[in-house]
């Protein structure tokens, strides 16, 4: 195996990320009583009802998935390479 990729892992939680966003702001729109709005702007500064509000939110749940992917992956890889290479010693 030649270990993860940055990009695609990136890429994947990324859209994991958005995809939640997207259905909880449906929710929110739907069910305006059990809304996460005080949630949403805590965790995504910036964030609004606004269109550049909610494509502010869109954009920083695709980074934050970036970001995981930034340290999952080298840290998966070196822990993936050092027990491989102790099993097969």
């Amino acid at each position: 195996m030649n270990g993860l990729k940055i990009s695609t892992v990136g890429w994947s939680v990324g859209g994991l990320l958005v995809i939640s966003y997207v259905l909880c702001v449906i929710w929110d729109a739907v069910f305006p009583g059990l809304a996460m709005y005080p949630t949403w702007a805590k965790l995504l500064p910036g964030f609004s009802w606004s269109a550049v509000g909610l494509t502010i939110g869109f954009i920083e749940a695709l980074a934050y998935g970036f970001y995981v992917a930034v340290i999952f992956v080298p840290l998966f890889n070196y822990l993936h390479r050092r027990t491989n290479t102790i099993i097969h010693s």
